[in-house]
């Protein structure tokens, strides 16, 4: 069929957030979503490599020579550390396993349209979670150290500055997370735009170069970036 002259989209673009159960509780109508689906694969998937991490070294000792496996692991977390250390020094040793964990759960979900997935990160409510969780650990952390001074902080240089102090804290999680978001969610549009409106041959091998730069290659870039703030904003806080 055609339409003005021009053939019509084969398929209409699909990027949108999409119900896989219903049910109610507490007299509302819920959804289990493609979202909480994607989550929980990813989340799934670490603790499966978790165990297998823990039952593969749990008997490798110091004389055993290191194999494959073992040297790739202790290269990610000599990254790692040198990641936290440089920018937490010597508080690192406290939020480097909170830091690796984020890191591999928003890694994953980053990457996991490369199997077939959607995105969770490139839904809000999955970031926003995020940075509402690195706003606790920061304001934790500056009540634990400066305990009242925390408070007062914000009155400083002048009290009248107080409403942008304020501003500034509550910006710093929404702004992380809104960060986060609209990178993994533009994406996720620009690949479900090809898929939906090219021909049959335009989505044979094409959309991997999409998939490699939206997928891995941004997503690795807006993890670290999500990381490398939360430990700024939580190092300000420390002592």
């Amino acid at each position: 069929m055609r339409m003005m002259g021009l053939p019509m989209i084969e398929s209409e673009p699909d990027f949108m957030i999409h119900g896989v159960l219903k049910y109610h509780a507490f007299g509302q109508e819920l959804w289990i979503s493609d979202t909480t689906v994607g989550a929980w694969i990813v989340t799934a998937a670490l603790l499966v490599f978790a165990c297998f991490v823990r039952k593969k070294l749990k008997n490798v000792s110091e004389s055993d020579t290191p194999g494959l496996f073992q040297s790739g692991l202790e290269i990610a977390m000599e990254a790692l550390e040198n990641m936290t250390q440089g920018i937490m020094g010597a508080n690192s040793r406290r939020f480097i396993n909170y830091i690796g964990t984020i890191f591999l759960f928003i890694l994953l979900c980053n990457v996991s349209g490369l199997f077939g997935l959607r995105a969770p990160t490139a839904d809000f409510g999955v970031t926003f979670l995020l940075g509402l969780f690195t706003f606790f650990i920061v304001n934790y952390q500056g009540i634990k150290n400066r305990g009242f001074g925390h408070i007062t902080s914000l009155f400083k240089p002048i009290p009248i500055l107080f409403p942008i102090n304020l501003i500034g804290e509550i910006a710093n999680p929404i702004s992380i997370s809104l960060r986060l978001f609209a990178n993994l969610l533009s994406g996720v549009i620009i690949i479900g735009l090809w898929y939906g409106m090219m021909p049959w041959f335009a989505k044979i091998a094409i959309p991997a170069a999409l998939h490699v730069y939206c997928d891995l290659f941004s997503g690795a870039i807006q993890t670290y970036v999500f990381c490398m703030l939360t430990m700024v904003y939580i190092n300000d806080k420390m002592e």
